[in-house]
C-alpha cells in the first residue's frame, strides 16, 4: 500500500480528530458516523460535510467499501455482558456495530481507541471478549496503551490503541512522536484571555489555602493545578487528562484562571485553523471526548508503513493464536 493511496471510514467520530489523523497519513475518508448533533456541526464546519448519525441504525450495505475501519467506540455498554447471556455475547453494544461492519465490509485493517481501563474491565474479561471476536473475523490483532505525553502534547493521556489486519504484517506501535510542544507553546496569554475563564477572588484564595494546608512548593510556571477527588492538588507543567465534563472545573492555570476552548484542543493537538463553531460548554466537552491527534497519527503512520511490507511467513492462524495466550 503506498501512503496516500488507502480510504477509511471515520465511525463514532466526534469531531474529526482521528480523520485529522489519517488524512495525515495520505487516507481518503469514504464515510463518517456521529449521533452527536453539536459534533455534527463542529466536524461540518471543519471537514466541509455531515456525518451519518446513529451507528446502530446504519446497516453495512450503506458504507461504502474501504481499506482501514477506524473508532473510537465507547465502552460503557459492557456492563450489561454476563448479565444471563455470558461473555461471549456481544449485543447490545456498540462494540458489535464495529464488529458488524468488520464482517460484512471485511476492511484490511483497522484502528480502534478507548480509555485505558477497557483492558481491566470486569476483571479483564470484556477485553478478552473483544480480543476473541476481532480475531475470530480473521484479524492478527495487536494493542497497546500509548500517553499523549508521548506524542508532543503537554497531556498525560493513556488511551488503549488496538489495530487489526487481515494480513500478519510486522507492526509496531510507535513509542514517540515528531513533535514537542510545551505547555507555555499551548497556553494564550493571561492578558488575551476573555476575563470570564479567571477564578473569583474567593476560588482563587480557596486554592491558595488548600495549597499552604498541603505543604506545596508552586515552583513551576506555567503549570495546571489539578485538584482530583480527594481534594490533592497536583501542580505540573502539562494537563492530567481531559474529561468531557470535569476539566474546566478541576484544572487550573498556575491557580488563577481556566483552560479556554482553544486551549484544551491545542491540549489534544488540534491546530488553530480548526474552527470552533459551538458554545464554550459544548466545546469543552468536544475536546474532552475527543483523541491526540498527533498520536493517532504516528500509529496511522505505522499502520501504513506495516501495509507496504511483506507479511511474515510462515505463520498459520493457529500459531499465531496460541502465541497471543
Amino acid at each position: 500500500m503506498r501512503k496516500g493511496n488507502f480510504t477509511f471510514v471515520d465511525l463514532f467520530a466526534g469531531i474529526g480528530g482521528i480523520r485529522l489523523a489519517f488524512e495525515r497519513a495520505g487516507g481518503k475518508c469514504v464515510f463518517t458516523s456521529e449521533w452527536d448533533e453539536a459534533c455534527q456541526k463542529m466536524y461540518e464546519a471543519n471537514f466541509g460535510e455531515k456525518p451519518y448519525g446513529d451507528i446502530t441504525k446504519i446497516s453495512a450495505a450503506e458504507i461504502p467499501d474501504h481499506d482501514i475501519l477506524t473508532g473510537g467506540f465507547p465502552c460503557q455498554s459492557f456492563s450489561i455482558i454476563g448479565n444471563g447471556k455470558g461473555f461471549g455475547d456481544t449485543r447490545g453494544t456498540l462494540f458489535f456495530d464495529v464488529e458488524r461492519i468488520l464482517k460484512a465490509k471485511q476492511p484490511k485493517a483497522f484502528l480502534l481507541e478507548n480509555v485505558k481501563q477497557l483492558t481491566s474491565h470486569d476483571e479483564g474479561r470484556t477485553f478478552k471478549v473483544i480480543l476473541e471476536h476481532l480475531q475470530n473475523l480473521g484479524y492478527y490483532v495487536h494493542y497497546k496503551v500509548l500517553n499523549g505525553l508521548d506524542f508532543g502534547v503537554p497531556q498525560k493521556r493513556e488511551r488503549i490503541m488496538i489495530v487489526g489486519f487481515k494480513e500478519n504484517y510486522p507492526f509496531q506501535f510507535p513509542m514517540r512522536g515528531i513533535e514537542n510542544k510545551t505547555l507555555g507553546d499551548i497556553l494564550e496569554p493571561d492578558n488575551q484571555v476573555d476575563k470570564k475563564h479567571f477564578l473569583s477572588d474567593y476560588f482563587r484564595e480557596k486554592l491558595q489555602r488548600k495549597i499552604e494546608e498541603q505543604n506545596k512548593t508552586v515552583n513551576i510556571r506555567p503549570a495546571v493545578w489539578h485538584e482530583n477527588k480527594s481534594g490533592n492538588i497536583g501542580i505540573h507543567p502539562f494537563s492530567c487528562a481531559l474529561r468531557a465534563n470535569g476539566s474546566y472545573n478541576y484544572v487550573t492555570v498556575n491557580g488563577e484562571r481556566r483552560l479556554t476552548p482553544r486551549e484544551m484542543f491545542r491540549l489534544q493537538g488540534f491546530p488553530d485553523s480548526f474552527k470552533i463553531v459551538v458554545p464554550d460548554t459544548q466545546a469543552r466537552k468536544q475536546a474532552g471526548n475527543s483523541v491526540v491527534v498527533p498520536k493517532i497519527a504516528a500509529v496511522a503512520e505505522a499502520i501504513v508503513t506495516a501495509m507496504k511490507t511483506r507479511p511474515v511467513q510462515p505463520q498459520s492462524r493457529l500459531e499465531y493464536l496460541a502465541n497471543q495466550l
